[in-house]
């Protein structure tokens, strides 16, 4: 477009400059700033080519603009800033004017600019607050005007000039001719304007020749400013026209001048006019001058005197002030060497100037005014061109008690000498350095005035064009004289500092002075301006200083800053002054804080530049940048935090006392004292600078964002340099480099959103490994901070109204501004949106963040496992779970998330459903991955609360909002692979929360709403099965079972009952996500029934399978049914047969991952199907087939030997090592089994590790965690732990046959043999008979001990080689942790654990037939304390009586440790011997079953939170929970105790019989027991042993009474002579479970008396009223129990508990069930003859009826409870709204009930009874057992029957398997078969089956015998 069509281009430009000006937009912030720049660079480009149609278009705009009509303060300001733009933009456009331009566009500017121009310069007067700044602008804008179109300006001049001249009026418009100050003037243009004012100045009015007078001065200086070298070259050429010219005016002007006022009004011009006249002076500097000249001579003396002050009028004197400074002034433009003769005047005039102008008692002043600063200001800078070194005027200004006006001329006239210097001949400033340490002083002095004297006033804004007098004069305040003097020392500070930033030098200077001194001094000045950048009441000192300081961070500059050490110092000052910043920033005490910001960048990438220079400088300097933080560890927060950096504690940190030692030999700092106590300074600047880095993080400001995160660059290239000078790796110095490298690169992302940049951020932040001072302390106070902004906004707005209009003032003033930081105001205003933004930016950074926090606070990282080759500190492996992932220990991190989740409710009528949604986006998707494992306990915590104590559902609105929130953010969770997630996922399970959640949403009914949360609940079930391997879950396969459970409920709940079509599509939708959830639950799935009740495990297993495979079948026929009403419904319904395509799928597929990890309990029921009547279930059911097939079944599971095959993978899991050498499972058993079956344990991990050959890795590892945690040697294998009972069993098992070698015939000898009999060996004198010498006794024992000692010693070639491994491996561990004795801890061990024990206890240990006699006893025992002492190496000191054999003990030291060493030295080689294990009647694989399964979950548990990923993995815990669940629940084992089972009880005449008649080897009573009708498991709180009997599993006429009691006597044998306690569980008892009355009575008779007697108490739980009745009717026989205290009724578990442990109940898992998932109705009456309150509880499989009220049973007073299962209901029936009645098989009347929520409960029990039908098969003929190689065949069969039935889908699915078959089973089909999904098979097929029934029989004839018998089955079956 630009270039075919210019003008519409340009054109388009201006619109848009003009649509985006601050005036059309509104108030401007960064973004639009930038835009706006960058339209008016463009716009300048352009002029450059399009000049007029540029010039035109902003004239139209500014007109525009200019006539707006405004309302208000910030539409004001807008309009001033819009016109500032234009200005500025016509200014530059106007100044690269091109030199071509046409005479057209002159006029045409002259026309429309001009005027508008002068508009500015006329109307801006006082008044307006912005006039000045619009005042110079357009000044400007005339200025660049004029210099090409000086014509166009010079004709309206003189036309105003020319109408003047006959204006009749005294009051005249002169602004015209005031436009003479603002024009480009050059020598030409002057004489043209004196020229015309000369011609026409007699004719002007007296206000006119004022303004004439007055414009034509500043015309000249406009002149001599921007064209020097014309002026000089005046007085080197004289050019007499221009000098004629301003002679006829200096006469005019001259003639004008008759009163003294006038006089004084115009000498100021005629001295200028003189000045151009350079000849006229020479001339009336001679002698004999010309006479016209005498005017000019006379003026001269006439100034000279009034300068003396002899004009006699003060003001003429101030007038020839003010002449003669300007001729002081002129004359610096003339160099000396072109004419003397004007230096000669000066000279002559100067002194008294001086004395006039510089004299502290009398300053000068004109009129009322307090002092005239620019006159003063002039003329010392134009004395110090003159002469440079006479410099008494400077004294006079420097003199601390010169007045503060003084001060501030000198420093204006230093800032003016820095930067103006256009003139070769004018001197440097450095002439002035010799007084920089004054200069300082007066820094330090001002500095602190205008400190104490701004206590809070508003920004001042500074018009640099007032003089000072004005500047003081025109501030409106009403305020005291210390005010008008704290604003003068505000004033002078600026320009002190405006100094600093012109030349650092000049306050740097310090000559002749020491290092240390130097430093201090730079300390001083850098402290003293590093003060002024927060000022935010003086805004523009605080630009100014930070500019300073810029300047004052150059290379050079630094160098200065101390030249004897100027690395230590820069390091040490510039430390100071980043700590002091960053601080204040994190404060948020800065309102500026974005631009503070940028300044931060500009001095970090000076300070880079400057390390960089000095990384090679002599190294002894050097050293120190990288010692400072290097192996300092740094305090979290603590230190940095609490230094209250105010000026003097600044200063005093960077004065060189502390850290520097004084004098140039030792530069190098003493940092590495710094370590110790309190880190160095540069250490903590720099975590300092990290915390406001991270902080500004989570600005509303994108800016902000995006400067801190460049800023991240150069703390990296600070890192880089000084790693580069050590050879240190970088990450010491930033261990988070790399992200905060990676911040850097995206922050060039400038055209990024908010939201964008934000998710940004927080996923960097989430890559923050490393906790450092810094990051921590960030996060601790963005947490402060958001605790606070929480607060507030959800207060809003209640906090408003009660601070009242306080806070209101006090939030506007904060919030407005760009960076809002809420916590630093106090209100927040919830109407401006960067402050909810803030807190949500705060939130998502404090998410992303938390993590690092978390690790700094966790010791040590995870607990891992302990592999033998690791070194000790990595082998800590006790239970200990990591602190972080146990969310009850209270850390910041901790409450905040406890913060977090309480706002996922929040219910704020305003910003509610906002920060809801945020905080459930940021926790799902932002949250460290270190914080999953808190979170979901938290989660967990709190979901548990909404189940009362019974577990009943608390439904509140609140609760139902959390959980559909928990839901949302799990999800996200899962669903987002963020980093590093994997790692923490497993380290908290989920079950429970799972599980609680889906227990919370069943009851929440079948609203609209309730279907949408069960639908997204059933999607996380399907994600979190997804992510299964990375969570970890303690009982995976119970859980899983329980989910389907649950789910499968859901399906086809409501789907027939709904009407509307919305709520048909959403249940479809919800069928759909149960199904899709569950494939995932039972992807490898065992299905685990609950223990059921008389049925052995895997016809449960059936049964559970049948219920699930129906329920799945009827869903498909459910389906079915709607496809063909939609088809009749002319396929109106697209999206729902899409809808049923896609469920149907998904239920094949349930089914296939059904029968695929089931095949051994699913595969003989289904097989039937096969051959269904129904072709669409048989077709379905092959798909179900091929799958399975194509999943790759194993079919070996229906083999007669799984179960061994099973117990045998078990084994190998528990014995399984890893990489490392590490026993996983075989360690978390080891952790988590109670102490009390630690022997039991021992026996099993020894047996079956060494009959693995692993029994060297099972001790190793044992070993190393004993010694672990051993405090010292002394302690090693002294208590009873469980590697201590491994040891003595390796010793018991393998060394019994050793030690009887090696001990039988030493003890023999000693009792047997003559020598010894009448020896005795007591050595303690207390106890010597009367007859005995302590002295033959003490040789009798040495001589006995030393026989036994050298047999032990001298057996190490008998020893055995497994106890040579055993001591060996002890060896070798012990080494590891205490190398100084480690063979001392093999011989105490092998001693006190073998060797001992069997020494003293002879006939215990099987070595002797019988008891040695005591006084062998007691020497046997003193022996072994004297080897015990040998062994240990250590003599007697306790006991008085073993002294006397230290000698010996001492002696042998060397003999034992030789021994030792020859039996620990050397590992054997395991054998070869293979020991093979019979798997299913081992007592030690039951064991280990049984251990396996008790612990499983604490495994889990243990696993997950000691897991060391990379090494470990969650395999082998997942392989165990499978093979669990297949193998199912171990037998009960009674409760092993030797002081029950080893008593020899006497037998009643009833067991003779039974025994007599060998009925316990009857197949009946093996049934018998099977059923678990009596058991024993566990003990009660009393310590005695627990016996259940479980009523309901006894069916009346079904089982053998006398087996039962003959059962029951055997199981309570072993116990019965001591107290026991029984529960009687009468759960759903009934008349089919009944004692009849004579078996009843001998209950009484057959068992011994004690054995009731010994019955401590029964526990009768859940009696119902048929067990009232029975009770009742049996009184006579049941009299005895009656009111006995030793009866106890218990209703529910928790009873129980009061007399069992929960963990020691074994109530049979049927009976527990029916207390979960309850809606409990209460207040319900029953109604009958006599009508009963009760509660009704609906479970899942039952109705209980429970009374409210207690009855009678056996005279006790008890509540009853009748359970209702839903098979057994057959009717329910609504009678009106409070009233229903049940019908109950086999009980003839009705049940009736009254209740006020009767439709609830009817619709409770409607539910589960229909679910129950749903999972009821139509009879499914049971197909015989089904052998692995039975399976091609039988599938073969079903494949190729129905291949030629007639329905096409049919032909097509058993091709399909057919395929499936020759692939699996690799059958020789010759010719190819096409697996597909849309191959359409013809129905005249039969002989493709022929030929391929040939191949097959050719081919494969070991199949035809299964096939054949298949075949005659199949067809009895099949419909064809």
């Amino acid at each position: 477009m630009a270039a075919h069509r210019p003008v519409e281009w340009v054109q388009a430009v201006v619109s848009r400059f003009d649509e985006q000006l601050p005036i059309k937009t509104g108030q401007q912030n960064t973004h639009t700033k930038v835009s706006t720049e960058h339209n008016k660079e463009c716009l300048i480009n352009i002029s450059k080519y399009k000049f007029s149609l540029v010039i035109s278009g902003l004239t139209t705009i500014l007109k525009n603009v200019n006539n707006m009509r405004i309302f208000g303060e910030a539409a004001e300001k807008n309009l001033y800033l819009s016109q500032l733009i234009i200005l500025d933009t016509l200014e530059k456009c106007l100044a690269g004017q091109p030199k071509d331009t046409m005479r057209l566009d002159e006029t045409m500017l002259v026309k429309q600019l001009l005027p508008e121009i002068c508009h500015f310069l006329h109307t801006c007067r006082e008044g307006n607050q912005h006039a000045a700044e619009l005042r110079n602008s357009a000044s400007g804008v005339l200025f660049s005007l004029s210099c090409n179109n000086f014509n166009a300006v010079f004709s309206r001049i003189s036309t105003r000039l020319q109408e003047l001249t006959v204006c009749s009026e005294d009051n005249v418009d002169v602004h015209d001719i005031e436009l003479l100050q603002y024009i480009n003037v050059d020598c030409a243009k002057l004489k043209r304007l004196l020229k015309e004012t000369a011609f026409k100045f007699k004719a002007l009015k007296k206000v006119a020749q004022l303004a004439v007078i007055n414009s034509l001065e500043k015309a000249f200086w406009n002149w001599v400013e921007n064209y020097p070298d014309e002026f000089t070259k005046l007085y080197q050429i004289p050019q007499t026209d221009l000098a004629e010219c301003a002679e006829k005016l200096f006469d005019l002007v001259d003639g004008f001048a008759e009163s003294t006022k006038r006089k004084a009004a115009v000498w100021p011009l005629q001295i200028i006019l003189l000045i151009l006249c350079p000849e006229i002076i020479q001339d009336i500097s001679k002698e004999g001058f010309d006479e016209n000249n005498i005017n000019k001579k006379l003026f001269l003396d006439s100034l000279r005197k009034a300068l003396a002050g002899h004009g006699g009028s003060r003001q003429l004197t101030e007038s020839a002030a003010i002449a003669c400074v300007k001729l002081c002034k002129a004359s610096t433009y003339i160099n000396w060497e072109d004419n003397s003769v004007i230096f000669l005047l000066v000279q002559s005039m100067v002194v008294d100037l001086k004395n006039l102008l510089f004299n502290p008692s009398k300053p000068f002043s004109r009129g009322s005014q307090p002092a005239d600063v620019d006159l003063m200001i002039d003329c010392l800078v134009s004395c110090f061109r003159i002469s440079p070194h006479n410099n008494q005027h400077f004294k006079i200004c420097l003199a601390q008690n010169s007045p503060s006006t003084f001060h501030y001329v000198l420093v204006n006239s230093l800032h003016r000498i820095i930067t103006n210097s256009a003139l070769d001949w004018w001197p440097k400033i450095d002439a002035v350095y010799c007084h920089s340490v004054e200069l300082r002083h007066m820094f330090g002095e001002t500095l602190n005035k205008a400190m104490q004297g701004c206590g809070a006033h508003p920004a001042i804004r500074m018009a640099p064009s007032l003089t000072f007098k004005e500047k003081v004069t025109s501030l409106k305040f009403k305020e005291k004289p210390t005010d008008l003097e704290t604003r003068s020392y505000k004033y002078l500070l600026l320009s002190m500092v405006k100094l600093i930033h012109a030349d650092p030098k000049l306050l740097l200077c310090n000559p002749r002075k020491q290092g240390p001194e130097t430093q201090s001094s730079t300390a001083e000045l850098i402290t003293g301006l590093v003060q002024l950048v927060p000022q935010s009441h003086m805004p523009e000192i605080a630009q100014e200083a930070m500019e300073a300081l810029l300047v004052l961070h150059q290379l050079d500059s630094i160098d200065l800053w101390n030249p004897d050490a100027p690395v230590e110092t820069f390091w040490e000052i510039s430390s100071q002054m980043l700590f002091f910043i960053c601080k204040k920033l994190t404060s948020h005490q800065m309102l500026s804080s974005t631009e503070i910001l940028k300044w931060l960048r500009e001095i970090l990438i000076c300070r880079n530049k400057f390390l960089l220079k000095n990384k090679q400088a002599d190294r002894s300097s050097c050293h120190f940048l990288f010692l400072c933080g290097v192996g300092c560890d740094v305090p979290a927060s603590g230190n940095s935090s609490q230094m209250s950096m105010d000026h003097d504690e600044l200063l005093r940190t960077c004065v060189p006392g502390a850290s520097l030692r004084k004098g140039k030999g030792n530069s190098s700092m003493d940092s590495t004292a710094g370590c110790s106590g309190t880190p160095p300074i540069c250490r903590q600047a720099q975590t300092k600078l990290e915390v406001a880095l991270y902080m500004f993080l989570w600005s509303p400001d994108t800016e902000a964002v995006l400067v801190a995160m460049s800023c991240f660059r150069h703390l990296c290239e600070e890192a880089d340099i000084r790693c580069g000078v050590d050879e240190v790796s970088v990450h010491n110095f930033l261990p988070n480099y790399n992200t905060f490298m990676e911040f850097a690169s995206v922050s060039n992302m400038m055209s990024t959103g908010r939201a964008a940049l934000q998710k940004r951020v927080m996923a960097l932040l989430r890559r923050i490994e490393h906790p450092t001072a810094g990051n921590t302390e960030a996060w601790e106070d963005t947490h402060a901070k958001w605790e606070q902004a929480t607060k507030l906004i959800l207060n809003y707005p209640k906090t408003k109204m009660e601070d009242g209009q306080a806070a209101e003032s006090l939030h506007k003033t904060i919030v407005k501004r760009r960076m809002s930081h809420v916590s630093g105001g106090g209100s927040i205003d919830l109407s401006d949106t960067d402050s909810l933004q803030e807190w949500i930016n705060m939130t998502g950074f404090l998410c992303a963040l938390g993590g690092v926090c978390l690790q700094q606070r966790s010791s040590s990282g995870l607990a891992t496992y302990s592999p033998p080759m690791g070194p000790v500190s990595e082998r800590k492996g006790s239970m200990i779970s990591v602190m972080s992932s146990e969310g009850n220990v209270d850390t910041p991190v901790s409450r905040f998330m406890d913060r977090l989740l309480s706002l996922m409710v929040c219910n704020h009528e305003k910003v509610g459903l906002q920060i809801r949604t945020n905080v459930k986006d940021l926790v799902g998707l932002e949250l460290s991955p270190a914080l999953y494992p808190m979170l979901f306990n938290k989660l967990k915590n709190t979901i548990s609360k909404f189940f009362d104590s019974q577990g009943q559902v608390l439904l509140t609105d609140s609760n139902t909002q959390f959980v559909e929130q928990t839901i949302a953010i799990m999800k996200n969770l899962l669903d987002n692979h963020t980093e590093g997630s994997s790692e923490h996922l497993g380290q908290a399970s989920i079950e429970t929360m799972m599980l609680n959640l889906v227990r919370y949403v069943r009851v929440l009914g079948n609203m609209v709403h309730a279907i949408q949360i069960k639908t997204k609940l059933c999607q996380l079930v399907e994600v979190m099965m997804a992510r299964r391997d990375d969570l970890s879950f303690c009982q995976e396969m119970k859980f899983r079972n329980k989910m389907v459970e649950y789910l499968t409920d859901w399906v086809m709940g409501t789907s027939n009952q709904a009407a509307d079509d919305d709520v048909k599509c959403l249940t479809r939708d919800l069928d759909q996500a149960s199904m899709e959830a569950v494939v995932s639950l039972l992807a490898g799935l065992p299905l685990q029934p609950e223990e059921g009740d008389g049925v052995e495990l895997m016809e449960a297993k059936s049964q559970l399978f049948l219920k699930y495979f129906t329920l799945f079948m009827n869903l498909l026929n459910d389906c079915s049914e709607v496809e063909d009403e939609n088809a009749q419904a002319g396929g109106r319904k697209r999206g729902m047969s899409r809808r049923l395509a896609s469920l149907r799928h998904c239920t094949v597929l349930a089914m296939s991952n059904l029968l695929n990890a089931n095949v051994d309990s699913g595969l003989m029921h289904s097989i039937g199907l096969g051959y269904h009547k129904d072709l669409q279930t048989r077709a379905t059911f092959m798909e179900v087939l091929t799958k399975i097939l194509q999943q790759g079944t194993e079919f070996d599971t229906l083999a007669e030997t799984v179960l061994a095959d099973r117990f045998e993978r078990l084994v190998e899991l528990v014995t399984m090592m890893g990489d490392q050498g590490e026993l996983p499972i075989a360690m978390a058993l080891a952790n988590v089994v109670p102490c009390s079956q630690w022997d039991e344990l021992a026996r099993v991990l020894v047996t079956l590790f060494d009959s693995r050959h692993l029994l060297y890795q099972l001790l190793w590892n044992m070993f190393s965690k004993e010694v672990e945690l051993a405090d010292s040697m002394q302690t090693l294998f002294r208590g009873n732990s469980l590697a201590s009972k491994i040891m003595t069993f390796c010793f018991k098992v393998y060394g019994a046959t050793y030690l009887q070698k090696l001990l039988d015939p030493l003890l023999r000898i000693v009792i047997t043999s003559s020598d010894w009999q009448h020896v005795s060996f007591e050595v303690d004198p207390t106890r010597l008979e009367p007859s005995e010498s302590l002295d033959e006794n003490q040789r009798n024992l040495l001589q006995m001990t030393e026989k036994f000692f050298h047999a032990i010693i001298s057996s190490s070639s008998e020893f055995p080689s497994q106890l040579r491994s055993v001591c060996h491996c002890l060896y070798q561990v012990v080494s590891q942790r205490f190398p100084q004795n480690s063979i001392g801890a093999v011989g105490s061990a092998m001693f006190l654990r073998f060797i001992n024990p069997a020494i003293v206890s002879p006939y215990e240990a099987g070595i002797l037939d019988k008891k040695p006699p005591p006084r062998i006893e007691r020497g046997l025992k003193l022996m072994s304390k004297i080897l015990q002492s040998i062994a240990n190496h250590v003599l007697f000191t306790k006991e008085e009586h073993m002294r006397p054999f230290n000698d010996f003990v001492k002696s042998n030291f060397d003999l034992a440790r030789r021994f030792f060493l020859d039996i620990a030295s050397d590992c054997p080689t395991s054998d070869a011997v293979n020991h093979s294990l019979s798997f299913i009647s081992d007592g030690n694989v039951l064991a280990l079953h049984r251990l396996l399964w008790n612990n499983q979950e604490k495994i889990g548990q243990y696993l997950s939170s000691n897991r060391d990923h990379k090494a470990v993995g969650r395999r082998p815990f997942d392989k165990m929970a499978t093979l669990l669940a297949y193998l199912g629940p171990p037998e009960h084992k009674p409760v092993a105790d030797t002081h029950w089972s080893s008593l020899n009880l006497t037998s009643s005449k009833f067991e003779e019989f039974m025994t007599r008649h060998q009925v316990h080897e009857k197949e009946e009573f093996k049934a018998l027991k099977t059923l678990s009708i009596f058991y024993q498991a566990g003990t009660s709180k009393a310590g005695n042993p627990i016996f259940y009997y479980v009523a309901r599993r006894f069916k009346t006429g079904q089982i053998n009474g006398d087996l039962l009691i003959y059962h029951v006597l055997l199981t309570l044998k072993p116990y019965y002579a001591k107290p026991y306690e029984i529960v009687v569980d009468l759960t759903h008892t009934g008349p089919s479970n009944r004692f009849k009355t004579d078996f009843l009575s001998k209950w009484f008779v057959v068992f011994p008396g004690f054995a009731y007697d010994n019955v401590s108490a029964v526990y009768i739980y859940n009696c119902n009223s048929w067990v009232r009745e029975y009770t009742k009717y049996h009184e006579r026989l049941l009299t005895g129990l009656k009111g006995s205290k030793r009866l106890i009724f218990i209703d529910c578990p928790g009873k129980l508990a009061e007399h069992i442990e929960h963990e020691q109940q074994k109530l049979p898992a049927a009976t527990l069930a029916l207390e979960e998932d309850l809606k409990v109705f209460h207040n319900a009456l029953k109604l009958a003859h006599k009508d009963t309150k009760v509660s009704i509880k609906v479970g899942s499989t039952a109705v209980q009826v429970t009374s409210a009220e207690r009855t009678k049973v056996l005279g006790q007073s008890v509540f009853l409870n009748d359970i209702y299962y839903a098979s057994e209901i057959e009717e329910i029936c609504l009678v009106d709204e409070n009233q229903f009645t049940l019908t109950i098989a086999n009980q003839g009347t009705p049940l009736t009930f009254m209740h006020q929520e009767c439709e609830a409960i009817v619709q409770s029990i409607i539910h589960i009874r229909t679910r129950w039908e749903l999972s009821q098969p139509d009879s499914i003929p049971q197909h015989t057992k089904i052998r692995p190689k039975d399976v091609p065949g039988t599938l073969l069969n079903i494949a190729l029957l129905n291949l030629g039935s007639s329905d096409p889908s049919l032909r097509s699915a058993a091709y399909n398997l057919l395929c499936a078959l020759t692939c699996t089973f690799n059958l020789k089909i010759e010719g190819q078969l096409l697996e597909t999904s849309g191959l359409c098979i013809p129905a005249n097929n039969t002989l493709f089956i022929v030929s391929i029934s040939k191949t097959l029989a050719a081919n494969e004839p070991h199949l035809t015998l299964e096939f054949l018998e298949e075949c005659i089955s199949g067809f009895s079956k099949s419909s064809k």
